[in-house]
């Protein structure tokens, strides 16, 4: 598209705004240090299309014996008895070293080997887990990571700084054997760009080692924008964020359950039933890379893939991700990007219905109560006032 007709569609949205001024309207903040255009004409660099690893994402649920007829791929906390043609991502490191599969199954770890709290990697699990014949053996958990508060970039800078510590000890391939955990937050595009970044970045530390390979993501709903007096607004963030992980391309997508602080039998099948809503009637778990093509999310993936890489490297340059957790400095970069969110949170740029927009609750406890500068812990925006 030739420049000429650039001032043709500003005019056009100045037209729909009515005013002339729509650059402060348009623009809107983040604390990502992401650049979002107010509209957008055209991409610099298009991307391929991002591929998956599974053809059709898998839908997972807790294990309840009443969900085992219609539901074929289960988180499992305990062992299971004869659960035979099901997917299984195993949650509990005893259970995975008791577990041995047999060919006809499907079983993946989502225990991860890193120690956040020392700075180390557990040798001895991380081997047993890879003696196992699972499809895939060792879990890069940045789940926590998200839930403490770390920005996007953080999440997949972190995210290949594991990867890399993970090569260094047991050799390149290992990169096949890995799942990485995320969680899915509430900022709908971001969310769907961060899988699809991820991708991108994976695949580029995977060519240094002479392969090509694509993540698998198993893609879970967040606890940090969750509230424990509103369950029908967790319920709905849940869902779009589900929504999110499905169409930046997630291989297997969990949600947990909205209801924070308890779970029930019926609260478990509504919490699935959001992924079979979505699966089965906007069809969005089976493209492998729906949202290419949207100038907008394209534009945000490929700044988030270039601040991610750039952030891995200067955690390399500076040690690896394990001596700068020895030192506390990834524990400091979490916690002053969480503060920053959670500051957002009480001044209400970031809005959260029913807590601090149309809010039933006042503050109870300050910044400085719920964040500790040397520790990796999820912290809930909401918990500043329940």
């Amino acid at each position: 598209m030739s420049n000429n007709i650039l001032p043709n569609w500003e005019n056009l949205v100045k037209k729909q705004l009515k005013t002339e001024d729509i650059y402060p309207i348009l623009e809107k903040e983040n604390l990502e240090g992401i650049e979002v255009k107010p509209f957008y004409t055209e991409v610099q660099k298009p991307l391929v299309n991002l591929p998956k690893v599974e053809e059709s994402t898998h839908l997972v649920a807790s294990y309840h014996e009443s969900l085992e007829d219609e539901v074929f791929a289960f988180l499992l906390d305990r062992n299971v008895e004869n659960l035979e043609e099901k997917t299984i991502f195993v949650n509990n490191k005893e259970l995975a070293g008791h577990i041995s599969p047999k060919e006809e199954d499907q079983y993946f770890s989502l225990i991860d080997v890193f120690n956040e709290k020392d700075g180390g990697i557990d040798d001895q699990l991380a081997k047993e887990l890879l003696a196992k014949d699972f499809k895939r053996n060792i879990c890069v958990d940045i789940s926590l990571h998200q839930n403490a508060g770390a920005a996007i970039y953080q999440q997949l800078g972190i995210a290949l700084a594991k990867t890399k510590e993970l090569v260094e000890s047991y050799g390149p391939e290992i990169v096949s054997k890995l799942i990485f955990r995320l969680a899915v937050g509430g900022n709908y595009f971001f969310e769907m760009a961060k899988l699809r970044a991820f991708k991108i970045v994976f695949n580029q530390l995977s060519k240094e080692y002479g392969l090509d390979e694509v993540p698998y993501i198993f893609a879970e709903t967040s606890l940090r924008n969750k509230a424990v007096s509103d369950n029908e607004n967790n319920l709905i963030r849940s869902t779009l964020e589900l929504a999110s992980a499905m169409i930046g391309g997630a291989d297997a997508v969990f949600t947990n359950n909205y209801l924070v602080e308890k779970s029930t039998e019926n609260s478990e099948e509504i919490s699935f039933k959001q992924q079979i809503v979505l699966a089965y009637e906007s069809i969005i778990n089976v493209f492998e890379d729906a949202s290419n093509g949207s100038y907008y999310i394209e534009d945000i993936t490929r700044q988030l893939a270039e601040k991610a890489w750039d952030l891995f490297v200067e955690m390399e340059d500076a040690g690896g991700y394990l001596e700068l957790l020895k030192q506390g400095v990834v524990q400091k970069k979490i916690y002053d990007h969480a503060v920053k969110e959670q500051q957002w949170v009480e001044e209400g740029k970031i809005k959260l219905i029913g807590v601090n927009l149309y809010p039933k609750l006042d503050v109870k406890k300050s910044i400085d109560e719920l964040y500790n500068e040397k520790e990796i812990k999820a912290v809930r925006w909401a918990e500043m006032f329940e």
